[in-house]
């Protein structure tokens, strides 16, 4: 087992790992930026190393401080939480040069998924279902054109190296399609280095439905259910749920064999993702992503399985300590994002300093959070401040509690989304449980 972690990130994710390495006796070394100095990550740690300024390509995307941090700190292992990273598999492979075990997939697995593109045709030869789209990336525009007609009208363009909603445009008509590959390409060339995308047809009312899985590196591997993460806002996603409120147990058997079949095709070993787009009794892999995802605590609840400990033991090489016959879901859980925002203003960012806390508590109640009273929100990094995670016998129960479990969250000095997921999960839609992808599309917030 590892004797001491860098953990390369921050916020939440990095305090949920510095709980986990606590439980298994190993020492972590926390890594901040400036801005970060006062952040809790950095203040519970065992070890914590200033790695540079606010702006994230000079601290937590810089690749050489963080293994000169591991270097003066004699950490032998590094775990990048989510985002930042987490998915590059230049960083996995600067790691294994330096003789630090990455908390994660190989470099190899992380570059074949990380390209949309190429990871939909390897899931494809594998025999998971895909969606109907264009052979890899399209790289001219007589390509694009010829593609499109293969697919059909409306389709998806998408950038092959994205992620978080970037570099995707929906084409209604044969008119639009250069104009809308044209905005995609300029997006995902800013935002991911790589101009490159691939299309595939669009479908209109699905559900977002991902598989959890486990693999060792003993070829052993295992699905932990499913999560809905079907509320999105812009492509964002803005609370979860496990179990789906439409799986079966059929339809479960089904996806979660694909995943598995996805996660061997790749060699892969690590926690992973594996998303889905659901409409009726019909599911296309979506992509895979080869990290912890923030979604996680549902499947933690509802499982019993602690995947960050996981993910730890794995990268150690021990082998699984489950196999699918000792996985069952029990209960149902809900999380929901709070992020320091302002619903009221197209969702404007909301820095500033904590004034008053309160957080709820209970039974079935968990909360994944860096903030704290008199704590201020740096205006550089993503706006999540919490993760509010509920679990109860039914789903019915867990509304119930997360209802009243909002109630009680109160966050003064700065705005917070916390009336609108109230709003969200009071609302029709969510208690039957019949919402799609775009159903945030529409919802009315009336605080």
């Amino acid at each position: 087992m590892f004797k001491k972690i860098l953990i390369a990130n921050r916020g939440e994710i990095a305090v949920r790992i510095i709980r986990a390495c606590r439980e298994l006796g190993i020492r972590c070394v926390a890594v901040y930026s400036t801005a970060d100095s006062n952040a809790l990550h950095a203040r519970i740690a065992d070890e914590a190393v200033c790695i540079g300024p606010a702006d994230t390509k000079d601290s937590y995307l810089n690749a050489k401080a963080l293994l000169a941090a591991c270097e003066i700190t004699g950490c032998d292992a590094v775990h990048p939480g989510f985002g930042f990273l987490s998915e590059n598999a230049a960083f996995a492979a600067m790691c294994r040069k330096c003789g630090v075990e990455f908390i994660g997939p190989s470099p190899e697995s992380i570059e074949m998924l990380g390209d949309k593109a190429t990871a939909k045709e390897t899931m494809k030869k594998a025999g998971v279902p895909v969606i109907p789209g264009s052979e890899g990336a399209v790289r001219s525009d007589e390509d694009a054109v010829k593609a499109a007609e293969e697919i059909g009208y409306p389709l998806l363009v998408k950038a092959s190296a994205g992620g978080g909603g970037r570099g995707i445009r929906i084409v209604e008509k044969p008119e639009d399609l250069l104009n809308q590959i044209g905005e995609a390409r300029t997006e995902a060339k800013n935002y991911f280095g790589d101009d490159a995308v691939y299309m595939e047809r669009f479908v209109k009312n699905p559900r977002h439905v991902e598989i959890q899985i486990l693999a060792d590196k003993q070829g052993n591997v295992i699905h932990l259910g499913e999560r809905d993460c079907s509320m999105q806002r812009r492509n964002q996603k803005v609370l979860e749920e496990s179990p789906s409120p439409v799986m079966t147990d059929a339809l479960r058997k089904k996806m979660g064999e694909a995943a598995v079949k996805a996660a061997l095709a790749c060699g892969y070993h690590n926690a992973g993702t594996i998303e889905f787009l659901v409409e009726g009794g019909n599911f296309y892999f979506m992509e895979m992503n080869t990290r912890i995802q923030v979604e996680h605590p549902v499947t933690e609840f509802v499982t019993g399985v602690d995947l960050v400990k996981s993910q730890i033991k794995i990268a150690a090489g021990l082998p699984l300590d489950y196999s699918q016959d000792d996985i069952s879901v029990k209960g149902h859980s809900i999380e929901c994002r709070i992020n320091a925002e302002n619903p009221k203003l197209n969702f404007r960012p909301s820095p500033g300093k904590i004034e008053a806390l309160h957080i709820p508590g209970g039974p079935g109640i968990r909360i994944d959070s860096a903030a704290y009273q008199g704590y201020t929100i740096p205006p550089y990094y993503d706006s999540m401040i919490a993760k509010l995670i509920v679990c109860a016998p039914t789903r019915k129960e867990a509304i119930m509690k997360m209802k009243w479990a909002l109630s009680e969250f109160i966050v003064d000095g700065i705005d917070t989304n916390i009336d609108f997921q109230l709003a969200l999960i009071k609302s029709e839609a969510f208690e039957s449980g019949e919402y799609d992808n775009r159903y945030l599309d529409t919802f009315k917030f009336d605080e």
